[in-house]
């Protein structure tokens, strides 16, 4: 959790919330439900909320450790796609709107060139080397290393662009709208704006969590052909997230720990390529999203 300005402990609540930057917008989420507000072209904010459906409720197994993880990436997925048709659709005029076939198919192929690049780009490219490094170890670490570097130029590259450079504002926004609840502050724009941009439960976090330990895993079950290693990549990708979602949450549960600082000192820093200061109407965008997803929180139960 990030810390005010003035130096204050968090407030502890009884729920982590997260959120994701849209193109336009910001997609928040509760426990049971999430919401997204988006800047629409007339300058309004277009504000909607949905109930979560988690299977994790239905089946008691699978919100244990091990397995939530995998349950919270899927969901993460779920609702980050349907908050991004949402948001690309409210701000951008009626005749530019895609239907949601159209996003489906964006996201799919989005999806597999990701994975084609950053999980078996990098373990193709360094198998080349096989016959000049012997230690299947160190050729391992060497494709960690160079997935990392692979992933973080991508990141600054493309943070660059100003379509991409807004979304990672309303990146900040989002985080410091969190922040500021987690502080038990006021939830309006000089209030948030006070907080950092950098927050230990970011999912940036994650995907960095995730590379560093795929150079532990794999290093430990090297893979003697080429199918096998691509399959094994695909494979343990659950697994993985499973791993990197438990240790995220460690780093929420004890973030004043100094061990644990250190370990999440990387993923912070990469949060200062994924974030930027927000402009104050982006910062009203996250605080509407942030407080549908309070007020519908406060309904009573049907």
């Amino acid at each position: 959790m990030s810390e005010s300005a003035t130096g204050s402990p968090p407030v502890v609540k009884e729920h982590y919330y997260g959120g994701q930057a849209v193109p336009g917008g910001v997609m928040m989420r509760g426990r049971d439900l999430w919401a997204v507000a988006v800047r629409r072209p007339d300058q309004t904010i277009h504000v909607e909320s949905h109930e979560i459906d988690s299977i994790a409720k239905r089946h008691r197994i699978l919100a244990r450790p091990g397995f939530r993880g995998v349950i919270a990436l899927g969901q993460a997925l779920g609702i980050g796609a349907r908050a991004l048709v949402i948001a690309t659709n409210q701000s951008v005029e009626e005749d530019q709107r895609l239907t949601t076939g159209q996003m489906a198919m964006t996201m799919t192929l989005a999806f597999a060139v990701f994975v084609a690049i950053f999980v078996v780009g990098p373990f193709v490219g360094f198998r080349a080397l096989r016959h000049n490094v012997h230690s299947s170890v160190m050729l391992n670490v060497l494709e960690g290393i160079g997935r990392v570097a692979l992933f973080v130029g991508y990141l600054w590259l493309i943070g660059r662009l100003k379509d991409v450079r807004r979304v990672f504002q309303y990146h900040g926004a989002e985080h410091k709208t969190i922040a500021a609840y987690e502080h038990d502050a006021p939830l309006n724009p000089e209030s948030v704006d006070r907080f950092s941009t950098l927050h230990v439960r970011c999912g940036t976090n994650f995907l960095l969590i995730v590379m560093i330990l795929t150079v532990i895993l794999f290093a430990a079950f090297p893979a003697r052909s080429l199918l096998a290693g691509i399959l094994l990549r695909i494979v343990a990708i659950p697994v993985i997230a499973g791993i990197s979602y438990e240790f995220l949450r460690l780093g929420a549960r004890f973030e004043k720990s100094a061990v644990m600082r250190a370990l999440m000192a990387p993923g912070l820093w990469l949060q200062k390529i994924t974030t930027k200061p927000p402009t104050e109407d982006q910062i009203e965008v996250a605080i509407a999203s942030f407080n549908e997803v309070l007020r519908r929180e406060a309904e009573p139960a049907a």
